[in-house]
């Protein structure tokens, strides 16, 4: 065990020696070619980051307003959350599904029992975990067509919304009703039908007996941010009842604590709570872990057999994300969340005065915040990553806003202010 530690410790040393001693082109010119051609990033390579800070291997400093996609909502390199993964690595770190271990049964109730206790989804009962948000939607799709065809054989269909973003697999793709995502890789799912958000008109046209599932996000991330109003959810689990159709609440990006509550829709009456609720991104801080929790209703339809993952729930992540849920499902840090959320709010109004013609709108909910422009703000993201501020875009034209939930204001205030030099340069007459 000494010699293999050593020899690790070793192999370790030279990758760590050889990338400080390559240039960022060095790098890349040797290695990127070996990579899928399935994303278009700037020509940088972030090496290490703390808090609310991200570093690249030239050790330029970022203010990071993007937390790894809504990922790092406690920081970046969390100090008690490096405890865990030491600790519990060298405990177990997985076993599979063929056993229970503490960890999954702990996080499993404890994702029920919280979720009740901060005005979530009052019918919660069961938990499936695995690895990511798009093997979430993937599950609460599965889940949904049993339950549908436990009704009726030809009750299979699904309603989606436009400018939704499920995942990219092919039953989560199937309910993302993008062109540039979807064309390449048709025919997908059968039986998927497109509605409008916020118009609930627009789905009484399309829902049915036939209809199995409804999936929405409560707010639409990589749509553009757009919350959904509280009627229309309202109005929309009523149809779902009305058809024994399972409602489906996609909070992978707006849930845990996101939006200033634990769930983006706690802060709905009970009346329009999902039938089935699904989660990743912020459950591990960075460590991959998702999970769909569904009602008991839902429940007595599966069967063992009815659906698996090696990985998920492995003891790691599911420790990870008791220790996570554990510090967001907490009403002062919540407040402080709302807090950030009013301070950015401002902050990004007074820009909007700054700058009335170039920017349209700027909405969302506690710390999942978009900026609509004018015009596509590609250069003023590329600008302001030159200054030392990384954001990203959303759909519509939006630069989206989803900084670490315990990022400082002094630091907030910062990335605005990089944020303000950003568009100077861009519109400077």
């Amino acid at each position: 065990m000494l010699k293999f530690t050593k020899l690790s410790s070793k192999v370790s040393t030279l990758f760590s020696k050889r990338f400080v001693s390559s240039t960022t082109s060095e790098l890349l010119k040797e290695n990127v070619s070996f990579e899928v051609t399935t994303y278009s990033r700037p020509d940088m390579i972030l090496s290490k980051a703390k808090g609310s800070y991200i570093y690249d291997l030239n050790d330029k400093k970022y203010i990071d307003f993007t937390s790894g996609i809504a990922v790092v909502s406690l920081g970046h390199s969390d100090p008690e959350i490096s405890k865990i993964l030491f600790e519990q690595s060298s405990t177990l770190m997985h076993s599979s599904n063929l056993y229970h271990n503490p960890w999954t049964l702990e996080l499993s109730k404890q994702l029920v029992e919280k979720t009740k206790q901060f005005n979530g989804m009052s019918n919660a009962s069961r938990v499936f975990l695995c690895n990511s948000g798009t093997e979430a939607n993937e599950a609460a799709l599965k889940f949904a067509r049993k339950h549908g065809k436990s009704i009726s054989e030809s009750k299979t269909e699904f309603i989606t919304f436009k400018t939704s973003f499920h995942g990219r697999t092919m039953g989560a793709l199937s309910v993302t009703p993008n062109p540039k995502y979807q064309a390449p890789f048709s025919p997908l799912i059968p039986g998927v039908h497109v509605a409008t958000p916020n118009d609930i008109e627009s789905v009484k046209s399309l829902i049915n007996k036939n209809t199995c599932g409804v999936i929405i996000e409560p707010v639409q991330g990589e749509g553009g941010v757009h919350p959904m109003n509280v009627e229309f959810l309202v109005e929309l689990k009523k149809l779902c009842k009305e058809n024994n159709a399972v409602l489906i609440y996609d909070e992978i990006q707006c849930g845990m604590g996101r939006t200033g509550t634990l769930w983006a829709h706690s802060r709905l009456p009970k009346e329009a709570h999902p039938d089935i609720l699904t989660m990743a991104k912020a459950l591990g801080n960075g460590f991959p872990i998702g999970a769909t929790m569904i009602t008991e209703d839902v429940e007595s339809v599966l069967k063992v057999g009815d659906h698996g993952t090696t990985f998920g729930g492995n003891p790691l992540g599911s420790r990870i994300g008791c220790h996570v849920l554990e510090r967001i499902a907490n009403e002062e840090f919540l407040a402080t969340v709302n807090k950030k959320s009013e301070l950015l709010k401002e902050k990004l109004a007074q820009l909007k005065e700054k700058y009335p013609n170039e920017i349209v709108e700027v909405r969302g909910q506690g710390l999942i915040i978009g900026v609509e422009c004018k015009e596509n703000p590609s250069k003023i993201v590329e600008t302001a990553r030159d200054l030392g501020l990384l954001i990203i875009t959303a759909g519509g034209n939006v630069i989206r806003f989803v900084p670490p939930l315990n990022i400082e204001d002094n630091v907030l205030v910062d990335g605005v202010k990089i944020l303000e030099q950003a568009f100077d340069l861009t519109f400077a007459k």
